[in-house]
């Protein structure tokens, strides 16, 4: 969705605050540069203390006076958490899970299939849109929040999912007990009466077909409050949802619970929640992953609707972190910044989930960081927004293949997202910047890109395995990794050569598989490939002591055919098996990754598959990492990034370009005799109309960050 201008801003709550305070936050937000606030989603018993009974009196003192202050806004419908007497009312509304029935209290406890809550939700959906209606700096509209199904079982989902069944199969039972394979342990389903509560199979691929038809059931959700909001909504405002991630702690991979790719179908504005760590843990993979998906949503530009400002504990940034964190969201993409949330809680489980204000609501170290983003943001806006990426390189996604390995787990903890960020991770490092792809509506894309990579995709058609054929015969570089290609749709095993339908482009195939205790890789003799299989490989071919347990929870034994082995195993037994390999077809070239090796061997294979697919090499590796992208002045903008405590420096190579914005201390001339010399390069970029050519050195200081556009 292109825009006019960059959004800052926070989520605001005037209905949790101690005093009324509500002027004083719109000057200190107009003061920092914000433009925008998001409001209303988390207040549904506020809106309706009792069943039709409404107060609409916070919604109203929010939007008259942030329109006073010229700050816009973006209203979240209130679903997501629901009023006590609506679960007195229907007890069953708090719905049932594996686990049993929940009970009121948290938020998201309800059944998102259940009539009544549907009914009652819309209803307060289309009062808030015909109270927000009259005001014209509301800006487009927020639907529920997070969603998910809450592992709904209730009579209700499953009374769906059966029907859901039913047209999946035709009502033809038999193709349903052949593509599950019902006949284990008796589990076949001879009428439809018959159908067992999911909540008792062992089945995974009737389990996994559930979880799926939960992931639809949050599309539904989503699709159907859009359809109400569009009744109101005016062409000019967007309607969005901020769709979060697997969470370690913090944001980790694509999120198990939804399909985002279909959910975002009913979306105008992608929206996302990226969360992270910070301080010394501060790294920008989790900004800049989160950022890729958020991206291949709509192939557009999108909208974080929170990340911290304070944040959780040990998420506070340290001194130039916030602005660098700002900053890195705009250089994945990102056309909006908003904090979660303007001020901290004083009561309820997020007290110290601290926003941009501390409990005391004065100004702080955060808000004076927060006013410097604002006023650069306001600066430099028109050459940021609406950034277009072009990137080389791919991964390639699959929720499907995420949840066969949670019915299958590949052991040692090693999940689909694990696998997914040390691939992600490595190229990240590598500064090698990649979009994502969705393995079920993007295969028409397969063709854009230099170099794909596919982890652990598990669950394949005949349409993707001869996508790949095609993708690889054409002339593109290929990494798939081990579990990939081992099963249909339905998590029914293939039983030809694995992996199904590409041991022809992968040259090589395997039939056994084991834990990896104790066990390295060995070069290939091959000299051109020793630099991409083990690291710290010596002259001689033989793993140092310290690789030597560099193989962890899951090692497949390759039996190459026409593929070149990449590296073997080192293991007293398994040392014959390839664990890596490399395979000519066509016109392009396929690797396969046997095994979860350490991130030093990954990031020496994907830098020998980046050099076989052509990709442009950055010079400088993390903690310096570089974006690109193009501006809507048709310039290329350039970020360089410092995410450690140290300084780092690199060589720029480009066209000439002019500091857009600096940091603390760049250099531009190739080569300083002396720290005066150095000091007075520094001072001469320290200013918009600075110019770098070829060759000109960046210095940058620890946690600082640098932006040029192109001449």
């Amino acid at each position: 969705m292109k825009m006019d201008k960059l959004l800052f801003g926070a989520a605001y709550y005037d209905e949790y605050l101690p005093v009324d305070r509500i002027e004083t936050d719109m000057e200190m937000m107009k003061k920092a540069g914000m433009n925008v606030i998001r409001i209303a989603e988390s207040t549904w018993s506020t809106w309706e203390p009792q069943d039709n009974v409404f107060d609409f009196t916070h919604l109203h003192r929010m939007l008259t006076c942030s329109q006073k202050h010229g700050i816009q806004v973006i209203v979240g419908t209130p679903t997501y958490a629901i009023p006590i007497w609506l679960a007195r009312k229907y007890p069953d509304i708090l719905t049932e899970t594996h686990e049993g029935q929940e009970r009121y209290g948290r938020r998201q406890n309800m059944d998102i299939a259940h009539p009544m809550y549907l009914k009652h939700a819309e209803r307060i959906i289309r009062k808030l849109m015909e109270e927000v209606q009259p005001y014209d700096h509301v800006i487009g509209f927020q639907l529920d929040n997070e969603t998910k199904s809450y592992d709904t079982c209730s009579v209700y989902a499953q009374e769906k999912f059966v029907a859901y069944v039913r047209e999946l199969f035709d009502g033809d039972l038999e193709r349903l007990n052949e593509a599950w394979g019902l006949d284990y342990w008796s589990n076949r389903i001879n009428t439809w009466e018959d159908f067992p509560d999911v909540r008792g199979t062992i089945n995974g691929s009737l389990g996994a077909e559930y979880q799926k038809f939960q992931r639809k059931l949050v599309t539904d959700f989503l699709s159907w409050q859009s359809a109400i909001v569009q009744e109101y909504a005016r062409p000019e405002q967007f309607i969005t949802h901020n769709l979060d991630y697997d969470w370690r702690g913090h944001s980790f991979g694509i999120q198990p619970e939804v399909d985002q790719w279909e959910a975002a179908r009913s979306l105008t504005a992608a929206g996302c929640d990226i969360y992270h760590p910070s301080a010394q843990d501060l790294t920008g993979k989790e900004i800049s992953f989160g950022g890729a998906i958020a991206r291949s949503l709509k192939k557009d530009n999108y909208l974080v609707l929170e990340t911290e400002a304070q944040g959780n504990h040990g998420w506070l940034s340290y001194p130039g972190q916030l602005r660098l964190q700002a900053f890195s969201h705009l250089a994945n993409g990102a056309n909006c910044v908003e904090y979660w949330h303007w001020h901290s809680i004083h009561n309820a489980i997020e007290s110290y989930w601290k926003g941009v204000l501390s409990h005391n609501l004065k100004e702080n170290a955060t808000y004076r960081e927060a006013c410097r983003i604002g006023a650069d943001f306001a600066e430099y806006g028109t050459h940021l927004v609406n950034l277009k990426k072009h990137c080389q390189a791919a991964i390639v996604l699959d929720n499907e293949s995420l949840t066969a390995l949670m019915w299958f787990p590949t052991g040692g903890g090693l999940g689909y997202n694990e696998i997914f960020r040390r691939l992600y991770d490595a190229l990240y490092e590598r500064n090698v910047e990649c979009d994502i792809l969705s393995a079920e509506d993007d295969i028409d894309l397969f063709g854009q890109y230099k170099f794909l990579v596919v982890p652990a995709l598990y669950s394949v058609s005949d349409a993707m395995v001869d996508a790949l054929k095609r993708y690889v015969k054409a002339g593109g570089v290929l990494l798939a990794t081990f579990r990939t290609a081992v099963a249909d749709r339905m998590l029914k095993i293939y039983h030809d050569d694995l992996p199904h339908g590409l041991t022809d482009v992968f040259g090589m195939t395997y039939d056994q598989f084991t834990d990896a205790v104790q066990v390295g890789l060995r070069a290939a003799d091959t000299a051109a490939l020793t630099a991409c299989s083990a690291a710290g490989v010596t002259e001689s071919g033989q793993v140092p002591p310290r690789q030597r347990d560099c193989v962890h929870h899951w090692m497949e034994l390759l039996l190459p055919d026409t593929a070149e082995a990449l590296a073997y195993y080192d293991h007293p037994h398994w040392g014959e098996n390839a664990a890596i390999t490399g395979n000519q077809y066509g016109q392009g070239y396929a690797a396969y990754l046997g095994c979860y090796a350490d991130m030093d061997i990954i990031k020496k294979l994907l830098g020998f598959l980046c050099e076989r697919a052509g990709l442009a090499k950055e010079e400088s590796v993390w903690p310096l990492v570089i974006k690109r992208g193009t501006n809507d002045l048709q310039k290329e903008i350039i970020y360089y990034f410092n995410y450690s405590e140290e300084p780092q420096e690199t060589v720029y190579h480009g066209a000439k370009a002019r500091v857009l914005l600096c940091g603390q201390e760049t250099q531009s001339s190739a080569t300083a005799a002396n720290s005066s010399a150095k000091k007075a390069a520094a001072l001469a970029t320290n200013n918009a109309s600075a110019i770098l050519k070829e060759g000109s050195r960046i210095c940058l200081k620890g946690w600082d960050f640098l932006i040029l556009e192109e001449i």
